[in-house]
């Protein structure tokens, strides 16, 4: 029985790394994780996510499509959710496959 690696399987069906079909399937897996991150976060806090949408000034609604990744939110209403929770935020930027240090 052969076997294969999730990154043999993820350029078969989604697509080799660098195309656009990928690029998007990366961009959507990203936002998934930051919506889990951001419940995660709001559970250990024992918020709700009305009581998030207060601290932050958006709708119960909101907080569910960010923490569903079924939106794509402002950036400025994430960094909102996350000083509201408390949390570090960090970034990495990569230009041409090297990283940018600020």
């Amino acid at each position: 029985m052969k076997t294969y690696s999730l990154e043999d399987l993820t350029d078969h069906y989604i697509g080799k790394k660098g195309t656009e079909k990928r690029d998007e399937f990366e961009n959507e897996l990203r936002l998934d994780l930051l919506g889990q991150a951001i419940k995660q976060a709001r559970l250990e806090r024992h918020l709700t996510q009305q009581e998030l949408g207060d601290l932050v000034g958006v709708k119960k609604a909101q907080i569910s499509k960010i923490e569903n990744s079924t939106t794509d939110a402002r950036l400025t209403t994430i960094l909102k959710v996350f000083e509201a929770l408390g949390a570090k935020v960090n970034f990495n930027v990569e230009l041409n496959n090297k990283r940018i240090a600020y």
